[in-house]
């Protein structure tokens, strides 16, 4: 922010932030510094405040007029997260007595999560570029939002042909993959109709990635590398304190399999476990949330939860060396699920054959039917690298590394308050 006179640039005058004077603003015996934010009174004194952070401010006079919660700019002299010897030099009173904003930014901690979450993005960021990815954006606005069973779309009317909001930006990554950028990743908003809760919000921000001519392991490890590098950036090292707990981040994830997960943990064996994923799925979801899910939560390192039935591929290719399985992976921490990744199916006639089935079963469970996306099968067909990626919930991650317990707290603007 600045003020200019007379028209002219080199008159511009900055106006620092209560939070530049509170972190690492100028030091005591400084000029005279101009600070324009909210003044909030405070017993007998005044605050300057923004959303993060604030500084008492010692006026030269008497200002007890002044209108509780008025923007303001302030001239004075730095000293000690202070300003002394203060005078206002602009005031601009608030029409209303409403605070909802400045609490949820200021005393909720909104302000610090916003720039938690851009520190996190800046590592996410600087992790791609050391891998050579290119950061890329696909459209919000697709033809085809995707088949997944257990998800569905907003459909957006007014668009000429159906036009539905991404729940996941794969579909057209995909397609760069086949057009020949074989390292992208983005940060892309994500929308789910029906999804709010604790750890669900219906837009959210979704971390997606693909690299070509590698295979899941390489995925994985990118998933390591990426939460432990949002953890240093937040501040707590290669650790996540969760609660009471300390998860431990240094070295590979530990792995556990689908099939072993219901055997050691629910007690339920390999073949009673493949046919509930093909004829139960109900069944086998409430095992796996009210049973295994737990129980991976006490772990105090993240699992790789890994090996799903071939009925639960979705868009990841089978294992070669057990088709009754897909190459398809789960990250949790502290118990909480942030990651769904791929070692990519690449066979487009399959992958026709599985979108067809998904539409059958979607309207015989009387859910909206999608369209298919003929162009990405078509990219499919034109030839696609052997690939692998990860859709990555970033407000979740974010979530974890400030130790908060809900998403709302890591969101400018959670569903509620839009």
């Amino acid at each position: 922010m600045s003020f200019v006179t007379k028209g002219e640039r080199s008159d511009a005058v900055t106006v620092l932030s209560p939070s530049d004077i509170s972190s690492s603003g100028p030091s005591p015996g400084a000029e005279r510094i101009l600070v324009g934010g909210r003044l909030v009174r405070s017993s007998a004194r005044w605050l300057l405040t923004d959303a993060l952070g604030a500084i008492e401010v010692t006026f030269t006079s008497s200002h007890d007029g002044l209108d509780d919660h008025a923007l303001a700019v302030v001239e004075g002299s730095p000293g000690d997260g202070r300003l002394l010897d203060a005078r206002l030099v602009s005031v601009h009173p608030s029409p209303s007595d409403r605070r909802s904003e400045v609490a949820r930014f200021r005393d909720a901690g909104l302000g610090r999560a916003l720039v938690a979450r851009a520190r996190a993005a800046r590592a996410v960021r600087a992790y791609f570029a050391e891998e050579r990815f290119l950061e890329v954006e696909t459209p919000s606005l697709v033809p085809s939002p995707g088949l997944d069973r257990h998800l569905d779309a907003f459909e957006i009317e007014g668009a000429g042909d159906a036009r539905y909001l991404i729940t996941s930006p794969e579909y057209q990554m995909k397609r760069l993959l086949a057009g020949g950028i074989h390292r992208c990743f983005q940060l892309a908003r994500c929308f789910r109709r029906g999804e709010a809760g604790g750890h669900h919000n219906p837009e959210f921000t979704m971390l997606e990635w693909y690299r070509a001519f590698a295979d899941m392991d390489a995925v994985v490890r990118d998933t390591e590398e990426i939460v432990r590098a949002v953890s240093r950036a937040l501040g707590d090292g290669e650790r996540l304190t969760v609660g009471e707990r300390v998860i431990d981040l240094v070295g590979p994830f530990p792995r556990i399999s689908v099939a072993e997960a219901f055997h050691d943990l629910a007690g339920v064996g390999e073949d009673e476990m493949l046919a509930l994923a093909q004829r139960d799925e109900e069944t086998f979801f409430r095992i796996l949330v009210d049973r295994i899910e737990p129980m991976l939560a006490a772990r105090d390192t993240p699992i790789v939860l890994h090996r799903y039935p071939a009925k639960m591929a979705s868009l990841a290719r089978l294992a070669p060396d057990d088709p009754r399985f897909a190459e398809r992976f789960e990250v949790y921490v502290a118990g909480l699920e942030i990651s769904n990744g791929f070692g990519e199916l690449t066979d487009p006639s399959e992958q026709r054959q599985r979108l067809e089935r998904d539409q059958r079963e979607r309207r015989e469970a009387g859910q909206p039917v999608y369209p298919i996306d003929e162009r990405f099968l078509e990219a499919l067909e034109e030839g696609f690298p052997p690939s692998a990626g990860n859709a990555l919930g970033f407000d979740r991650l974010v979530l974890l590394a400030m130790g908060k317990s809900r998403i709302a707290d890591v969101l400018a603007f959670p569903v509620g308050v839009v």
